[in-house]
């Protein structure tokens, strides 16, 4: 009787993610089969948006470049984060004190804690090819933002800048929990500081690099703000991604029914890849 009691506390949270999340995803899915400009009725025509997904080159691109984000926003973060923490903890805070590693992994972190419009619109003056400062400084003449070229590295290496703190701070959280008498028994050894990060470090925060490679990969597929403030989706296509790609059939195409396609099934990628990732974990724990 008392196990029924808690229950009731969960009614709050059960009533905001039917209000916030399932009913919104189920109206969306139904917009999906209509064809509906945002006014009026919407008209019913099955499985015609999604036909036309599967052949619009545009949408097939927006998840090139989202694959790309990927790699920007998740891999590279996690691999460069955790060698930082291990840094961090294992050197800086003996070498110069726990206070310089706490600084410096709030430095880290300050990205993450900047809004994306701030942070988007400062590195828009940075990299602006009449008078940005990165061009001043190294004597360039570089379009970074508005060359299809180098329009989407341009923004990958933004995102990592943008995405490193997250992985340092749940890496330096998940080795305090490592027996300490680990390192001190392989620095007794003689081991290196890298032998010490790959027999130690890596496989004791196992589980955190899998929630950081997760939650970072699930940033990067459904990524909006940063491309709406930086490229708007250009030049010419360059760093259009799916959500973007949603957005822009929604409100400027009044295109509501082939927005909501793309948005659905950009939302199945997102379920499907963590299903696997949780599959991946489990069988590696």
């Amino acid at each position: 009787m008392r196990s029924r009691g808690y229950w009731l506390y969960l009614i709050p949270s059960l009533v905001l993610f039917v209000g916030v999340i399932v009913a919104p995803f189920l109206m969306n899915v139904a917009t999906s089969f209509t064809r509906w400009s945002g006014v009026g009725t919407p008209e019913w025509i099955g499985f015609e948006n999604y036909a036309r997904l599967l052949k619009d080159e545009r949408f097939w691109a927006s998840f090139q470049h989202n694959v790309a984000l990927i790699l920007a926003m998740a891999v590279v973060p996690t691999l460069l984060g955790l060698v930082l923490a291990a840094a961090l903890f294992d050197y800086i805070a003996k070498k110069f004190g726990p206070r310089t590693a706490s600084a410096l992994r709030a430095a880290f972190y300050l990205p993450q804690v900047l809004p994306v419009a701030i942070a988007g619109v400062v590195w828009g003056w940075l990299l602006n090819p009449s008078y940005g400062a990165v061009n001043e400084i190294f004597g360039l003449d570089v379009n970074w933002l508005g060359d299809p070229s180098i329009a989407l590295a341009t923004v990958m290496a933004i995102m990592v800048w943008f995405q490193l703190g997250y992985p340092v701070v749940i890496f330096m959280a998940g080795l305090q929990r490592v027996d300490p008498a680990l390192y001190e028994a392989a620095e007794i050894d003689g081991a290196s500081w890298w032998r010490r990060f790959w027999h130690i470090t890596v496989p004791q925060i196992r589980p955190e690099f899998f929630v950081v490679l997760l939650t970072c990969t699930i940033a990067a597929l459904k990524v909006f703000g940063p491309i709406f403030v930086l490229t708007r989706g250009g030049p010419a296509g360059a760093t259009m991604v799916p959500s973007y790609f949603s957005y822009l059939n929604f409100f400027q195409r009044v295109n509501v029914g082939y927005g909501s396609a793309i948005a659905t099934v950009l939302a199945l990628i997102i379920v499907v890849v963590t299903f696997l990732f949780l599959r991946v974990q489990e069988r590696e724990t």
